[in-house]
């Protein structure tokens, strides 16, 4: 086996870890909590069907390999809560400690090109990294819409808290954005989101 290909199967092996770095929030259609794999595929799947509600046009490959290198740096630094405001304290340090090695795994021209995705994604300074990031605010707000407020209300979830939260939404979607708030504002009515 070659040397590149050897370092490209070894990395693979690697991110397999993914699979076991537990998210809080629960998946949609069972008890379990979803992992940062499962994640990091429905970001890509929402990338390619909610596209054309991007506010500007954007390079949807990009935003797919974004979104599935984006949670990568977890295997090492673990996943940080949403609402953890300790946990962001130290967050980018870990993660990018985290980039370096994992990345770093791969043939130079491959780590870098994976590295300078997960730094676009982190800067949120291009169209393609706001759109891939409101996607990655959108999914778990809409996991607790669809499990009854679970995340909320476990960890004392306030409305301002999740408005606060997801409004760079409205940087790369409006219409994605309105729908969000229209999640929320629901979830208010319903009970399954306190009101703040």
């Amino acid at each position: 086996m070659n040397e590149s290909l050897q370092d490209q199967i070894q990395f693979l092996v690697e991110i397999d870890k993914l699979k076991t770095i537990e998210r809080r929030t629960r998946i949609i259609h069972g008890e379990r909590r979803e992992n940062d794999a499962e994640h990091s595929w429905h970001l890509a799947m929402m990338a390619l069907v909610l596209q054309s509600h991007a506010s500007k046009d954007v390079d949807i490959l990009k935003v797919i390999k974004m979104l599935l290198v984006h949670d990568l740096v977890e295997i090492d630094a673990g996943d940080t809560f949403a609402y953890d405001t300790v946990g962001y304290e130290d967050k980018y340090d870990r993660e990018i400690k985290a980039a370096h090695r994992l990345f770093g795994m791969l043939p130079e021209a491959q780590a870098e090109e994976l590295l300078n995705l997960w730094l676009e994604f982190e800067a949120k300074e291009t169209d393609e990294a706001q759109f891939a990031s409101s996607l990655d605010r959108l999914q778990p707000l809409i996991h607790n819409y669809q499990n009854e407020g679970d995340t909320w209300q476990k960890y004392n979830i306030t409305s301002e808290q999740v408005l606060n939260r997801n409004r760079e939404i409205a940087t790369a979607s409006d219409t994605l954005w309105t729908y969000a708030q229209q999640l929320i504002q629901h979830s208010v009515d319903q009970g399954i989101l306190t009101k703040s």
